[in-house]
């Protein structure tokens, strides 16, 4: 199969869809792998590996997208891309279509076949290909909360973990899952005072046994949300539906009733967000302020690690990208149900339902798309 890996163009977004070890194991397989001069570059891994590894570099995205049966990327294409969209493509990549209406109806008008990591889900309910982004942006989100709650940043000049004889930060993490758990491990090993909110009880007693008291749980109902959030010095939503939008569980009049300079890190921004007053934000300029708080709503904040993230995306993507490549999409889809469940747009229609309720679009048979 030909394999293509364009360099990502949404802004500061320095990942690539594949290591030069990727490469090395589907061009080991026979398979033709095409990626784009410099797509690695801001991943710290330089054209050299990749051709070294087997790749045939490309200057031209246009040419990279042309030579593909598979495309691989790590963000949703955007509007500069839809012009490389065609109709016998397969797309593999993070597409959160229940919060972008517009690439949902090009993907449709173009007929491509669109596969999305973030909701390729597991028997047990796991999301293996949003997990390891997941739990880099759980780990950033502390960190950045930290860093914005600088009175230099517009936070309210408060440190994390405080110092003998002052108060550490109370941080509020709305969601238990990847996300939310990693953030908690990295908010409690900077010392404040951590309680995640969960409505999934038997995720509650996980965390509580996992982290042995070192971070509070409660179970989420809209009193006790409100009354943490607006006590909070930081709050963290990680809440996540796959594939359908997050649903808004912070109030604009919640946040107008916390303190000064009081941060909000959306990690689920990609889904349209958990805060009321979440719009995506870049690196470049990551925060706006609602009240007098501080939002954080970076859509793509595994980016800005992005010597790690690749890595873990590709350890996470390439069990699934050999298995379309030797036995092609449909085929593949048909022997994995997990997989299955991360096919988004074919041949002109809707076959995920949280994508379809979205965007109120007619839902086509998974079944009869893999026929």
């Amino acid at each position: 199969m030909r394999i293509s890996v364009p360099t990502e163009v949404k802004n500061n977004e320095y990942r690539v869809a594949l290591t030069p070890a990727g490469v090395h194991d589907l061009v080991a397989a026979g398979h033709e792998v095409f990626v784009q001069t410099g797509a690695g570059l801001g991943s710290s891994m330089p054209d050299a590996e990749y051709e070294a590894a087997g790749a045939v570099l490309l200057d031209e995205a246009s040419e990279v997208w042309a030579r593909a049966e598979l495309l691989l990327k790590v963000k949703e294409p955007i509007a500069s891309e839809y012009g490389h969209f065609r109709d016998d493509l397969v797309l593999f990549t993070y597409l959160h279509l229940a919060a972008d209406r517009a690439l949902t109806e090009r993907l449709i008008a173009d007929g491509v076949t669109a596969i999305a990591y973030e909701t390729v889900q597991a028997t047990g309910g796991g999301l293996p290909l949003l997990a390891p982004m997941s739990e880099v942006a759980g780990r950033l989100a502390p960190m950045v909360g930290a860093s914005t709650l600088m009175r230099s940043a517009g936070g309210l000049g408060l440190l994390l973990s405080g110092v003998p004889g002052t108060r550490p930060a109370a941080v509020t993490i709305i969601g238990g899952g990847v996300a939310g758990a990693s953030a908690a491990v990295i908010a409690a090993g900077m010392g404040a005072d951590v309680t995640v909110f969960d409505t999934n009880v038997q995720r509650l007693r996980y965390l509580d046994d996992h982290f042995q008291g070192r971070v509070k749980t409660a179970a989420s109902n809209p009193l006790d949300l409100d009354r943490a959030v607006v006590a909070s010095d930081l709050v963290i939503g990680s809440v996540l539906i796959p594939g359908a939008k997050a649903p808004k569980l912070v109030t604009n009049e919640m946040v107008s009733r916390m303190r000064p300079g009081s941060v909000l890190v959306d990690i689920a921004v990609d889904q349209g967000g958990c805060f009321e007053d979440t719009h995506p934000t870049t690196h470049a300029d990551p925060t706006f302020p609602v009240h007098g708080s501080v939002f954080y709503c970076v859509a793509n904040m595994p980016g800005a690690v992005p010597n790690t993230s690749t890595s873990a995306l590709t350890n996470a993507t390439l069990p699934y990208i050999r298995q379309i490549a030797r036995r092609g999409w449909r085929e593949s889809l048909r022997a994995d149900a997990s997989l299955a469940a991360g096919l988004n747009t074919v041949d002109g229609t809707v076959v995920n339902p949280g994508v379809a309720t979205a965007h109120d679009l007619p839902l086509a048979s998974l079944a009869d798309a893999l026929r």
